[in-house]
Formats: C-alpha cells, structure tokens, sequence
C-alpha cells in the first residue's frame, strides 16, 4: 500500500472533479451546445403540436366539471403520470382546492373507502390502457365517483368506461424510441397546472387568500405576518429616561441585541432613540465630556415608528427607504406608548 504524501505536499489544486479517466469510455458520444439546442427544439416543436391540437372545447367541459364538484377531486395515475397527478393535486390544494392523489394500488386494498358520491376521480394515463386504472374503474363506480380519463392514446379502453375522457395530442416522445415518457408527462403538467390556474381565477382567490395557505414561505408570510407578530414585546427592550447618563446606559444599549436605546417618559410614552451610531460619534466629538452628557441631550427625537398592526413587509421597506436605512423600528400605538421594537435581523430570521 502507498504512503500518503506529506502535510504540507497535498494542495486542493490537485484534485479534480469529475475525474479525469485514463480510459474513457469509447462507446460514449460527445455531447455538445448544438446538440441540446436540437433536443430543445424538438421538445418544443412537440409541446407546440399539443398546443395547436388540444380541443379547447373538451378543456372546458373538464375544467367546468372541476369547478362545480361538490365532493374532493382525487387524482390517480402510475408511474411517471402517477408523479404528475400527485403534483397537480397538491397545486388544487394549494390554491384552497379540495383534493388528493389515490393510488390505484392502495385504493384496490382500502384506500377507496375515501371515495364518496359527489368525489370526481381524475385518471391519468399516456395509453389509456393501464391494468391498474382498468381494475379501479368499477370499484371508484360503485362508490358514486364521476370518473374522468386524461389519455394521450386515441380510442383507449379507459377513455371508453369513463365518464368523461380529455385527451391530450401527443406527436411523439422526445426520446429518439419514442417510448421515455418526457413529452407525454410534460403535456400532463402543462394541461393540469393550466387548467389549476382557470380555477384559481373563477373561483376569485385573493393574494391574501393564497397567502394563508403557504404560511411558512415568503410569499405568506409577507402578507399574513403583522409587525405585532414579529417585533420584541416590552420585556425585551432597551429603555432608559431620558436624564439617564449615556455612560450608565452601555450595558442596557448592548445586551438587548437591538442596538440602540429607546428613550422614554414616565408613562412610557417613546422620546426618542439613541444608537450604539450615536454613541461612536458622540464620543468622537465630545470626548471625555461623554461622561457627562445624558441620553436625552444626544438622543434623535424624530425617529421612524410603525403601528404594530402594519405589515412586517411594510416595516421592512420603511426601514430601508431614502435618505438612509436603518436597523431597527420603535413600534408605538395611537397614544405614542412604545409596545415593541422590529429589527431588521428579527424580520429576515423570520423569513421575508
């Protein structure tokens, strides 16, 4: 067994990835820019074939039929088109939509005890004839379900003991067998993420609306959370009066984590605020006469504020407005009583 080289002689120069092969594999083409140029291309010359074929017609009448059903919208499908009828399902419930994937394996052994009358039962299948789907029919027909097919294949057998059949034009696959299903499931996505959207727009979904149901991403949270929801309360705050001596005042200024000191009255109505800022230039022009100086002499009595009902988002772009950015926001009510403080660390720890 060879000894490693020395400490000091290995360098992360040395080491490449992918590694270089002494051998490389002589049955492997070269694959280059104007060879994926042509992939795309014919991707989209397919993708392009189901635009220009798909019956508008039949479109609505699913998409009608969708919007007006009384029970869930359960999707199904298998393999690769059972991937696709997960997603969409999961993009209706997004939007506030009742609906979920069934598997048709887990239905055949239980799961179709979820299917009720007034459900409409969504089947996705290239060829329409998938062994799975066909045994499913009957037992999703005896629960009361409406059962539509999404079929690529013309005069399949699914489409013929459903209900409702869609069919989606296929010219050919991208794969150069024509039997990778990559253009057949990108029509799928396309089709159900389409017709998801016609949803949204009839059924009149809000920002707002939206928003409640993606609470923990970006977009929610800048329009569900208020800065009441994100600010310290006051327990957490770094006050002091205003006659208070600057000098007393450096352990309160920098162990709140706020950086600066909200200065108020008696009554805990907000004067001002001083920075940890202030402090580097209040010692730089006043020296050893600091010492002397008290928090209400030094502090800026015109602070930018924010009602604790505004919006978190809101209170960002504020903090972040001409004619220069700040850190932090006093949060005050009507009466100019401080409740809180937002930190623009405490804003993007939350996620906007």
């Amino acid at each position: 067994m060879g000894s490693l080289p020395p400490a000091e002689d290995i360098s992360l120069s040395s080491y490449q990835w992918p590694p270089k092969s002494p051998n490389p594999n002589p049955d492997l083409s070269p694959i280059d820019e104007s060879t994926l140029l042509d992939l795309f291309k014919s991707q989209q010359n397919h993708l392009n074939f189901f635009f220009h074929n798909l019956d508008l017609s039949q479109t609505l009448k699913f998409t009608v039929t969708l919007l007006n059903a009384p029970g869930t919208i359960f999707f199904s499908g298998v393999g690769k088109s059972g991937f696709v009828a997960r997603k969409i399902s999961q993009t209706l419930v997004s939007l506030g939509i009742r609906s979920a994937f069934l598997s048709p394996l887990d239905a055949l052994h239980g799961d179709i005890g979820i299917l009720n009358s007034g459900d409409v039962l969504v089947l996705f299948s290239k060829s329409g004839n998938t062994e799975e789907l066909l045994r499913l029919v009957p037992c999703a027909r005896a629960k009361g379900a409406y059962l539509i097919a999404v079929t690529s294949v013309e005069a399949n057998v699914l489409a013929g003991v459903c209900d409702m059949n869609v069919h989606l034009p296929l010219e050919r696959e991208l794969c150069p067998f024509d039997l990778a299903p990559v253009t057949s499931t990108a029509i799928q996505m396309v089709f159900g993420d389409t017709v998801a959207i016609a949803l949204m727009g009839a059924r009149n979904l809000t920002k707002e609306e939206y928003a409640t149901n993606h609470p923990a991403g970006r977009i929610g949270k800048s329009l569900i959370f208020k800065v009441k929801d994100v600010m310290k309360k006051q327990s957490e705050l770094p006050v002091c009066k205003e006659g208070d001596l600057i000098m007393d005042q450096l352990v309160e200024l920098t162990s709140k984590g706020c950086g600066c000191l909200l200065v108020i009255d008696e009554e805990y109505h907000l004067i001002g605020t001083f920075t940890d800022g202030d402090l580097r230039r209040t010692l730089k022009a006043s020296g050893e006469g600091i010492f002397k100086l008290t928090v209400g002499q030094m502090c800026n009595r015109k602070p930018r504020t924010i009602d604790p009902e505004a919006m978190a988002v809101d209170a960002m772009k504020k903090m972040e407005a001409p004619p220069s950015p700040v850190q932090f926001l006093p949060v005050i009510n009507l009466q100019n009583m401080l409740i809180g403080i937002v930190t623009l660390h405490g804003l993007v720890s939350s996620g906007l």
